[in-house]
């Protein structure tokens, strides 16, 4: 497949829905005092991410935070590395900064941008130690399970964007998306699951339960988690 027809792949359909929601007061201060600090922009393009940080370290990009609570808590606890946070919804970009300046965390950066965009046009390649993409819409109605974000295409730019040895971190609470997943990821060239052949793993320490992770759970929902391993 060529590069032109993968983009037009992912670019084909929307795998999100802006949610409605409006901003509070503190997330809006919070968005007016912080975003020049630790916003980015589309249109600044490529970026090299040491100059952004002003350091060299391991970067985790994390897809889609929600209202940031679990983002904010890794890069508090692990500031020996660099957080990306990607998301469209204004309401969990404002409440994202507002724990930056409440806790003083200092590793984060944030774009307010279309996830595939951003990994396109201001990613490097083998630039990124670990992309996680938690608790994505799982589009249940089958007619929708073509808006599901993990697909062949995705995975691949995935891949290009991990440094060799990184990892891209999946979980979901819905069964079929998790199936789905794990289809996808296994005839994915350049990976290999790091739990064995069609083994999900186990959830890891240092991932936070979220919000959406214990609305699953209170639903009596299971939660897997996949992890694969850029080999090439």
């Amino acid at each position: 497949m060529s590069e032109e027809i993968e983009q037009k792949s992912l670019r084909s359909v929307r795998s999100f829905v802006i949610r409605a929601g409006r901003m509070t007061e503190g997330q809006e201060r919070a968005m007016q005092e912080n975003w020049p600090v630790f916003g980015l922009e589309l249109s600044a393009g490529m970026q090299d991410f040491s100059q952004v940080f002003g350091r060299d370290a391991d970067i985790v990009l994390e897809i889609g935070f929600g209202m940031g609570a679990s983002l904010a808590e890794m890069a508090r606890l692990m500031p020996q590395k660099n957080f990306i946070g990607i998301e469209v919804h204004p309401p969990g970009v404002g409440r994202l900064l507002s724990h930056v300046r409440d806790e003083e965390i200092g590793n984060i950066r944030v774009y307010r941008e279309d996830a595939l965009e951003v990994l396109e046009k201001c990613v490097p390649d083998a630039s990124l130690e670990t992309v996680q993409l938690f608790f994505p819409d799982p589009w249940p109605k089958k007619r929708h399970n073509k808006r599901r974000i993990v697909q062949p295409a995705f995975a691949d730019l995935i891949r290009r964007k991990l440094k060799l040895g990184g990892q891209f971190h999946m979980a979901t609470d819905w069964g079929p998306y998790a199936e789905h997943m794990m289809e996808v990821m296994s005839a994915a060239e350049g990976y290999e699951n790091q739990a064995g052949e069609g083994q999900y793993s186990p959830q890891p320490e240092w991932r936070p339960v979220t919000k959406f992770q214990k609305r699953g759970e209170d639903l009596g929902h299971g939660v897997w988690d996949l992890i694969f391993v850029r080999t090439a």
